[in-house]
């Protein structure tokens, strides 16, 4: 009897012991994020706790993409379809899935997600015009424009689905309007627009595996715990992620002290060597995107494309490459305004033989100032022929290192030239503001995007710091274009038809046209492509690394992370002791 008692008490501690070694299991990451009172809980307004990748931790998207296979890992669908004579996408919802506040996960809460996304004028209304529930576990899309498949997954799966629960009164709203025929340029719209934005949720609610409690959130740290009612609950294998809030400044030191285990930041060069002499791995995903020097279109040279074009002359973009990221930055060949990844998927041989590379040259750049009525003073400052210096402002944000090291070697080099330009750094939380806002007289700003289908890129250079996105005047470029290459452009409307439609070499034609009028126009001047240089701690914390071959790592850290989907699959583990 008492062997048998002390058999079972042994296999019970043994238990115990086992349970704590998993309970006790870690992932520590990094990012900026804003916390309250600034930062909030409304993850459609602007200023709220934006935790980037973990975000689908938490407010889960209905599928994740795989990068090397052109293939989506499901989620909260579990499949879905396009049937082309009546213009439909149908997902079919995952059933037997709970929110954090344990309620059910249903059709109800995919159609609140797009229907205040329709008051942020979200893309996917470009081509939806309606989305229905055909039952609890099945909605409709329905296009009144068709849309190209890869880019209607993209728009639909892709998107993090919120709770009625929590946005439901809004989203209702919103469908009630449209019944009555306002739309989203209507003063009514605005209005519940205005309103929305001032909601504060009390906490996020979603469906993924993590929860972040309030009370668990610092200006420093901020620790989501397991949701132990996650519908895929088995392949989650730790307990806890700590997300160190800061730029790069702030986690160089936590990488180096070995108390961060992932981070995407941008190191520079130099720290990044001191990781790799620490035995820290770097991972190097294509990001599809990178800076660009965007101008305000408002003030005056920078409305004319020859000044433009100059500025892009007049920069060596192989050392700026180089100088902020080292390996991990390659300077733009095509100038396109779409990632040198993509170009031979959608630009043709002979487009391409026509695209200007604006490759360093300071005599082409004064040839074009010069013929333009522009004159170099005294001081070896460029004059415009209306008499003002040509001195401007730089905004960068502060904390992005990368950025900040492009932004200085852009500066100084354009001020060698005769473009007088000064760098000034404010946070990164109120760039974007500022940049919307048309506070600025240039900026760096991301270019590109991290999808296969060039929609997206043009979207990202044309729109989303521009007028049409609602958000404010932005850099104010007018869309409407006369090029001698592409002839008279409707750049916004070509960005909508390049998605239309389901016949991939009519879409061909289209992004060629806006490649080419953009390279022409450059209303902005992409720099540089990056490329990540992610440290990966292993063995500390987390193990289950793959090798730096493995196609996992063609995701981009910005778009489908990588680790996220090894946190959710299971690949990364906690380390035993």
């Amino acid at each position: 009897m008492k062997k048998s008692l002390i058999s079972l008490l042994s296999v019970i501690l043994v238990f115990v012991l086992v349970s704590s070694a998993i309970a006790a299991g870690q992932f520590n990451g990094a990012w900026p994020y804003s916390p309250p009172p600034v930062g909030h809980f409304n993850t459609y307004a602007t200023n709220n706790i934006s935790l980037g990748m973990y975000y689908d931790l938490m407010e889960q998207p209905l599928a994740m993409y795989l990068w090397a296979t052109g293939k989506w890992m499901p989620l909260l669908a579990t499949k879905w379809s396009l049937n082309g004579k009546t213009n439909t996408f149908r997902v079919y919802l995952r059933k037997g899935v709970k929110w954090q506040d344990g309620k059910t996960f249903t059709a109800k809460d995919v159609l609140t997600t797009f229907y205040l996304g329709y008051l942020y004028n979200w893309a996917v209304w470009r081509y939806v015009d309606k989305v229905t529930a055909v039952d609890d576990y099945t909605v409709d899309f329905h296009m009144a424009v068709p849309c190209a498949p890869m880019v209607l997954e993209r728009y639909i799966l892709r998107t993090q689905i919120r709770s009625d629960a929590v946005y439901g009164k809004y989203a209702s709203q919103v469908i009630a309007l449209l019944n009555q025929g306002k739309k989203s340029d209507s003063d009514e719209m605005k209005k519940l627009r205005a309103e929305f934005d001032q909601f504060r949720p009390e906490r996020i609610v979603g469906t993924g595996p993590f929860i972040l409690d309030p009370k668990n959130l610092t200006e420093s740290e901020a620790t989501l715990t397991r949701f132990d009612g996650y519908w895929d609950s088995e392949k989650i294998q730790f307990d806890k992620i700590k997300v160190y809030n800061g730029e790069t400044p702030v986690v160089t030191p936590l990488v180096l002290s070995k108390e961060v285990d992932y981070a995407t930041h941008g190191f520079p060069p130099a720290t990044e060597k001191q990781f790799i002499q620490l035995g820290v791995k770097i991972i190097r995903p294509p990001t599809y995107s990178g800076p660009a020097i965007y101008f305000n279109h408002n003030i005056y040279p920078f409305n004319l494309k020859e000044v433009r074009q100059a500025i892009a002359y007049a920069i060596k973009k192989e050392e700026n490459a180089f100088v902020s990221l080292g390996d991990s930055a390659k300077r733009q060949i095509y100038m396109t305004g779409i990632s040198d990844n993509l170009v031979p998927l959608w630009i043709s041989e002979a487009v391409q033989k026509r695209l200007n590379k604006y490759d360093y040259n300071l005599d082409l750049a004064a040839k074009l100032l010069t013929n333009l009525g522009f004159k170099k003073g005294a001081d070896g400052i460029w004059v415009t022929d209306k008499g003002t210096k040509m001195e401007y402002e730089l905004l960068v944000p502060a904390e992005y290192a990368d950025w900040s090291a492009a932004a200085e070697n852009a500066a100084e080099q354009l001020t060698k030239f005769g473009i007088k330009t000064t760098v000034r750094g404010i946070t990164y939380a109120q760039h974007p503001t500022e940049v919307r806002a048309g506070r600025f007289q240039m900026a760096i700003a991301a270019w590109g995007s991290a999808h296969p289908h060039a929609h997206f890129s043009y979207y990202a250079d044309l729109i989303t710091y521009n007028y049409p996105s609602g958000l404010g005047p932005g850099m104010n470029f007018p869309l409407v274009q006369t090029t001698k290459s592409a002839g008279k452009v409707d750049l916004d409307k070509l960005i909508t038809q390049s998605a239309e439609g389901y016949n991939t070499l009519e879409q061909k034609k289209i992004v060629e046209k806006l490649a080419l009028a953009f390279n022409e126009l450059l209303p902005i001047v992409p720099l540089w492509e990056r490329y990540g240089n992610n440290p990966a701690l292993d063995g500390v914390r987390v193990t289950g690394w793959p090798k730096d071959s493995d196609p996992i790592y063609k995701n981009s850290p910005y778009a489908d992370n990588a680790v996220a989907i090894m946190l959710l699959n299971g690949t990364l583990k906690p380390v035993t002791k």
